[in-house]
């Protein structure tokens, strides 16, 4: 059996707990650069690590070999986990390497993991809805391939939602060139929240005009919130304080 295993967004008490449940079973545990390497020490003796993180300028093999890798371990392993960070759906590529073992006959079952999309902004104190505020909130890749055309609408930016990018540090002033363009104004609040969960999490809090300026030296992962919520932090702070 595979299991396609969230691993959360950095904290490790987030972890879920089937997800632990499957990782101190797990005869090889194949994971990604953003699950806290600290969930491994879960593990039991003798269990197999396989490393298919990937970063901006390197990675360690493409999805497609991965999908394989997966597969391969499937038929050497009685419980195989590939635990990735935050939810394997939430751009995590699950549904890809869901299907891929689908198609060659293999085990497998989802376990879902706390999305980042949520949680960091709850530990910078940043509610992505508040009654009075906004109903709504958008999850939208920061990643995109620069070689493909975009698939963001950002014309359908225009309300009033929260919108969270997920890994959009590298394209932070592409970002919010956009979002000035389509009608947001200059001094809309909008937060840069860096590895998020963890100890060492910085938030910067600034506008779509100086957010660039602020942020962009932050360490990666980094998550984007724009929205009113942002001013509620002054409030709500409190994992950094």
């Amino acid at each position: 059996m595979v299991y396609l295993t969230g691993a959360g967004p950095g904290d490790i008490e987030l972890l879920t707990v089937k997800a632990l449940r499957v990782i101190r079973e797990a005869d090889v545990i194949i994971y990604d650069r953003l699950a806290n390497p600290e969930i491994l020490e879960e593990a039991k003796d003798g269990c197999e690590f396989i490393y298919v993180g990937k970063e901006d300028s390197h990675h360690t093999l493409p999805q497609e070999e991965i999908n394989e890798v997966i597969y391969q371990a499937s038929q050497q392993y009685e419980t195989v986990v590939r635990l990735k960070g935050g939810d394997p759906f939430v751009f995590g590529r699950g549904g890809e390497e869901g299907i891929h073992l689908r198609e060659r006959g293999a085990a497998f079952a989802f376990i879902p993991g706390v999305t980042s999309a949520i949680a960091v902004p709850e530990y910078a104190g940043i509610p992505v809805t508040h009654r009075g505020i906004t109903v709504s909130f958008r999850v939208v890749t920061g990643h995109e391939s620069t070689k493909a055309q975009s698939q963001i609408p950002w014309e359908n930016y225009r309300t009033d939602d929260t919108i969270v990018f997920l890994m959009g540090l590298h394209r932070l002033e592409t970002i919010t060139r956009k979002l000035i363009e389509i009608g947001k104004p200059a001094d809309f609040p909008i937060a840069v929240i860096s590895r998020g969960t963890r100890p060492d999490q910085q938030t910067v809090i600034g506008t779509l005009s100086d957010i660039y300026d602020r942020a962009k030296d932050l360490p990666t992962p980094a998550l984007i919130v724009v929205g009113e919520v942002v001013k509620l932090r002054d409030q709500l702070g409190w994992f950094e304080q």
